[in-house]
């Protein structure tokens, strides 16, 4: 089938309209990600929020950059009141975005369906919305993480009302979800957490988490957890400590850890609690939000500092087990970051081929010139390369949180979540630089969005962890047994499945790399831990390229079968000649120059005859 290319002279900038449908890669990549035959019937729900987020939510977003969220921690009387100010723009985009179902679907069967869609469902809708607003991504993924906590660790059911308000389809009812992590004087290291929590006797309401004009109060007694031993430990807890950095300060299902009296140091001695805004009576937690961060970016979500002074929080499932329920949250926050920033090298990609298009520079539009025509080449394959990582590693989170006994998709999820995360960071990074620089002066005032993405994109190689953390937390990872096998015999599966004749020489390539990367795990693995740790962000970059080379040519191959176009393998010949391939003059000697003679293919997206191909 012969696709028309895209026209995208015909916008005036990426707003006004459908992200979805201007986006085939991530039509594609959806197609392939999403299990047992749910691509069919998510298709249209996604379609029509590409529609929302690239008209209404796109407006909004830009309104709310300029009028950010407002901290009042006193009320005009002097009282605590913790309250914070929101823009009638993001109260929009909050109703329109949760009541699409981004969260909800995932845990509760929208209308026609009897299961629900899966975590890889959220991850598409995020993406898209960070096609305008990641900032506002962060609340959302928070809320569906902390759900996922919820459903798999609270295991005596006790905070099902917060659960249901997390999964809500109406705004009304809908509580948003948070995780306050990192200390001051701790940072990464969460195990220096200083917070302690000490058990209270009280009574409490068994009603669902309060709205803010509730006054109804259904106390009864708490009821008792018990440990592995049998224990009986109380559910209510006071918990004392400062909180550092607090994105979505304001959330009534906040994820915080502390430590009891008496519990080990380190990670050991953590335990896991609910922290609400109010108490379920409907008071207002005793708790100071003492300021909002003046932030570069991520306006929209409001991000301060929080002190708890006996402030009662829920205990979730057994003590002392906390870092492992949150790193439930953490993989899955390590995740969205990654189609985070996917979606932001989409934005910025667009808002490129746009500007290329419409600007006349002596006497043609600048796409016409060879360097632009390399530039926007490279763009749009590194996006694609992005897009096939971070979503691989969503599916294989998606297969693992709907089969907990599924070993393969527990160590590849294990294995790809921290490469995603910060690999994808950084190319997010260094593409809304330069789609800045491609719009000229413009792009650096805040006028145009290119400002906006490039200083949302500075936040993605912080949040959820470092370079570095993300990097050891690989080399433990590639510790446990079987994990380098299950990795690798992946990769050859998807090699496996390329039988082109016109891709041979890109499979023989990657195989090559495949052995390489084989004797330096080996390497690594027999190495002191001075020198495994010295190379663990070379180990972490040298599995995405091998990993995506892979991906993207089992994506060319599927192309070649189902459509007869072999765009997609120029995408992936590109992408193993620029990563993979170590051409003698960096390759300027010859003569290649497959961004002149496949341009609409690949940035325009026109179909390309698989003869074409055995030309070259």
């Amino acid at each position: 089938m012969t696709k028309t290319p895209f026209d995208y002279s015909v916008f005036d900038e990426g707003r006004q309209v459908n992200y979805w449908r201007l986006d085939p890669a991530l039509r594609a990549e959806a197609q392939r990600v999403y299990p047992n035959g749910e691509f069919s019937w998510a298709k249209s729900r996604l379609d029509e929020f590409g529609e929302l987020v690239g008209g209404t939510i796109a407006d909004n977003a830009d309104v709310v950059d300029d009028n950010g969220p407002e901290l009042h921690t006193y009320d005009k009387d002097g009282d605590l009141w913790n309250h914070v100010e929101y823009h009638p723009a993001q109260a929009e985009n909050d109703r329109l975005t949760y009541e699409s179902g981004i969260v909800a679907d995932a845990f509760d069967p929208p209308s026609g369906r009897k299961q629900p869609l899966g975590l890889v469902h959220t991850l598409t809708m995020q993406l898209l919305l960070s096609y305008v607003d990641t900032g506002f991504v962060c609340p959302v993924s928070m809320t569906a993480g902390a759900a996922l906590v919820l459903r798999n660790h609270d295991t005596a059911d006790e905070l099902h009302d917060y659960f249901e308000r997390l999964t809500s389809r109406s705004y009304e009812s809908l509580i948003e979800g948070a995780m306050f992590l990192t200390e001051k004087q701790g940072g990464s290291d969460v195990g220096a957490v200083e917070t302690i929590a000490e058990p209270v006797e009280t009574e409490f309401s068994d009603a669902s988490p309060s709205n803010s004009d509730s006054s109804e109060d259904n106390s009864s007694e708490p009821m008792p957890a018990e440990g592995d031993g049998g224990e009986v430990h109380p559910r209510t807890y006071e918990l004392t400590g400062e909180k550092w950095f607090c994105s979505n300060i304001d959330a009534d299902g906040t994820l915080a850890l502390a430590r009891r009296s008496g519990a080990p140091d380190g990670t050991a001695g953590l335990s896991l609690f609910l922290v609400p805004h109010q108490t379920r009576d409907g008071a207002l937690n005793d708790q100071l939000y003492r300021r909002l961060k003046d932030k570069l970016g991520t306006i929209s979500v409001p991000t301060g500092e929080v002190e708890f002074d006996g402030t009662t929080a829920y205990l979730v499932g057994e003590p002392e087990r906390g870092f492992k329920y949150m790193t439930t949250m953490l993989n899955w926050e390590r995740i969205t970051n990654a189609v985070g920033a996917v979606g932001i090298m989409g934005r910025a990609l667009l808002e490129s081929k746009i500007k290329a298009a419409n600007r006349d520079a002596f006497g043609n539009p600048v796409q016409e010139y060879p360097l632009m025509k390399r530039d926007l080449f490279d763009m749009a394959v590194d996006y694609e390369a992005a897009l096939a990582f971070a979503m691989e590693a969503g599916k294989w989170l998606d297969r693992y949180e709907r089969d907990h006994d599924d070993d393969e998709a527990y160590r590849l999820m294990r294995t790809l979540t921290p490469i995603a995360k910060q690999r994808t960071a950084r190319m997010a990074v260094d593409t809304a630089s330069y789609a800045m620089e491609i719009q000229g002066g413009n792009g650096y005032v805040s006028d145009f969005v290119t400002h906006r993405l490039y200083r949302d994109a500075q936040v993605l190689p912080i949040w959820e962890g470092t370079s570095n953390i993300l990097a050891l937390d690989l080399l433990r990872t590639f510790e446990r047994d079987g994990v380098p096998e299950t990795l690798l015999s992946h990769v050859d599966s998807l090699l496996s499945s390329v039988d082109s004749p016109s891709l041979n020489h890109l499979v023989d390539t990657v195989r090559g790399e495949v052995e390489d990367l084989t004797r330096a795990l080996t390497t690594l693995a027999d190495a002191d831990s001075e020198y495994a740790q010295h190379e663990a962000k070379q180990l972490a970059d040298y599995v995405f390229d091998v990993v995506t080379a892979s991906l993207l040519l089992s994506n060319a191959q599927r192309e070649l079968e189902t459509s007869n176009d072999a765009r997609n393998a120029l995408v992936a010949e590109w992408f193993v000649d620029q990563m993979l391939v170590n051409t003698p003059g960096r390759g300027i000697g010859d003569g290649d120059a497959l961004p002149l003679e496949h341009f609409d293919a690949v940035v325009r997206h026109a179909s390309v005859e698989p003869a074409e191909l055995d030309d070259e």
